[in-house]
Formats: structure tokens, C-alpha cells, sequence
């Protein structure tokens, strides 16, 4: 559920505020990958693989929660790579999270950034098979650019957001 509410958490804080001049700020990334590896840090990696997995089936059965939407056409889409790299990523995020000492803002934040890394992994792995067989209309360099480089900066910022969050739901958990 953290992660499908963290899909659409962002057009949801955007709220006009009467006689105050409103600025809309595209960080060119939804809330997906933090809720996901919130979910790892916070609960563990078996947790956090169960959510993803759970993710992606609700995703491929016609449920349009991912960024793009959803069915099971999405697979072909060059954006799918990355959504598979939600199952590595919140594995590898659990079990660093797990360990002795990890309780604290910068371990928790690497734990993410680690998450991370393996979501880009897979994405740009499947951008770069997709490009040799000439599945998209788009060049690889324009492909790696829009699912990112472009989104990298923000993802950034959530992965320190969610180390932050991550520190009382921990403890309101006793999760040592």
C-alpha cells in the first residue's frame, strides 16, 4: 500500500493556496522508489520483497498504479526495468537495514542509496537490451536521460527523506 499511496502522494501535496502565488516544481520522479525502500528499511527485506512483488502483480493486472499506468503491455515498456529492480532493491535495502548499528540517519540513507543503485541497475540493464534490439523509437542516450539521469537528483533527495522518516517508524516498531 506505501508504495501504491507514494505513487500518487505528490499531485496530492500540490494544493492551491488562496492569494499566495503557487509554484509547481516537476522533480521528474513520483514517491515510488521511497515508499518502497521505506517499506525495506523499516520492516526488513522479506517485507520489503512481499510489497514489491505485490506491487507488480496489481500493476500487471490492469491496475494503473505505476507512474506510466499499468497492465501487462507495461513489460515492453522501457520503464519496466526499473520497476523489476524493486524486488532486488528492496531485498539488499532490508538486509542492510538489518544489520547491528544501522539505526541512524547516514546508514539508513546509504542502505537506500544502495536500493537504489540496484533499481537503476536493472532499469538501465533493460534500456540497454531494449536499444540493441531496437525496441523503443527512442535512442538509448535519450532513453537513459529521461529514466535516469533526469530522475536521479530527486531520487537522491527522497533516499535522505526517507532515512529521516525511517528513524522513529523503526523505533515506534522496536525493529533494532
Amino acid at each position: 500500500m506505501m508504495i501504491i499511496v507514494g505513487s500518487f502522494l505528490p499531485s496530492a501535496l500540490w494544493l492551491p493556496v488562496p492569494n499566495l502565488p503557487t509554484q509547481v516544481i516537476n522533480l521528474s520522479s513520483s514517491w515510488q522508489v521511497g515508499a518502497l525502500l521505506l517499506c525495506a528499511l523499516v520492516c526488513g527485506p522479506r517485507s520489503g520483497v512481499i510489497a514489491a512483488t505485490a506491487y507488480l502483480t496489481i500493476g500487471l493486472l490492469h491496475l494503473p498504479v505505476f507512474h506510466g499506468g499499468g497492465t501487462v503491455n507495461y513489460i515492453f515498456a522501457p520503464g519496466f526495468g526499473y520497476l523489476a529492480g524493486f524486488v532486488p532493491a528492496a531485498w539488499i535495502t532490508g538486509r542492510l537495514a538489518k544489520q547491528n548499528g544501522i539505526n541512524n540517519f547516514f546508514n539508513l540513507t546509504l542502505s537506500a542509496l544502495v536500493g537504489l543503485f540496484f533499481i537503476q541497475m536493472c532499469g538501465v540493464t533493460n534500456l540497454m537490451i531494449g536499444s540493441i534490439f531496437n525496441r523503443w523509437a527512442e535512442g538509448l542516450p535519450e532513453l537513459l536521460f529521461m529514466y535516469t539521469l533526469g530522475p536521479m537528483p530527486a531520487q537522491i533527495v527522497i533516499c535522505a527523506g526517507i532515512g529521516i522518516i525511517a528513524i522513529p517508524l523503526r523505533r515506534l516498531l522496536f525493529f533494532k
